[in-house]
């Protein structure tokens, strides 16, 4: 009797051992964490003037008159970490002098455009390469251009060229930056 038992209580014993190891293979559990980082475009947009002996920064220019070219450099670089596409717009407005009334002439005020490297579409202009990190475009124009034919309604009257630049990404997004899409609204 007591080997009866003794067997009864090794096959009860083995039977457990062997539930248990087949329920611990079925349950086991295990946590991964994993980081995905993805990469930054950033861009800057660059005004430069050139002074004759080399670039610096664009500052405002007073008492500019018709029939004059102001060197004014619009560049822009990628200061991310992925290549981008990069389109920029540039609104020209003329503020007229306190107390002058009279019909604005925004075709008197023209820049240089560099149509080589970049192609105007719906109100903006779209570099036509990629910008690779730490890339900066070539320019899309070098100068301004006052109109030698500004009447004298322009004295003292304050013209600006509002320039501003966005970027989108190059991976898995089209063939050019006319392709792209991603860019911002407004």
């Amino acid at each position: 009797m007591k080997k009866k038992v003794c067997v009864i209580a090794l096959l009860v014993i083995s039977l457990a051992i062997a539930a248990y190891g087949t329920s611990a293979y079925f349950t086991h559990e295990q946590t991964a964490t994993n980081v995905i980082t993805s990469g930054s475009i950033q861009i800057e947009l660059q005004e430069w003037t050139d002074t004759g002996s080399g670039l610096v920064p664009f500052e405002d220019v007073e008492d500019v008159l018709p029939g004059t070219e102001v060197s004014k450099i619009v560049q822009v670089k990628n200061i991310g970490g992925q290549a981008a596409w990069i389109r920029v717009s540039a609104e020209k407005a003329i503020h007229l002098a306190e107390g002058v009334n009279g019909d604005v002439d925004l075709s008197l005020i023209s820049y240089d455009l560099n149509t080589e490297f970049w192609t105007e579409n719906d109100g903006f202009y779209y570099y036509n390469t990629i910008l690779q990190p730490n890339e900066v475009t070539e320019p899309l124009f070098t100068k301004v251009i006052f109109s030698a034919t500004m009447s004298n309604m322009y004295q003292n009257s304050k013209a600006v060229i509002d320039v501003t630049a966005q970027a989108t990404q190059v991976a898995n997004n089209g063939t050019s930056a006319l392709d792209a899409a991603g860019w911002p609204e407004g």
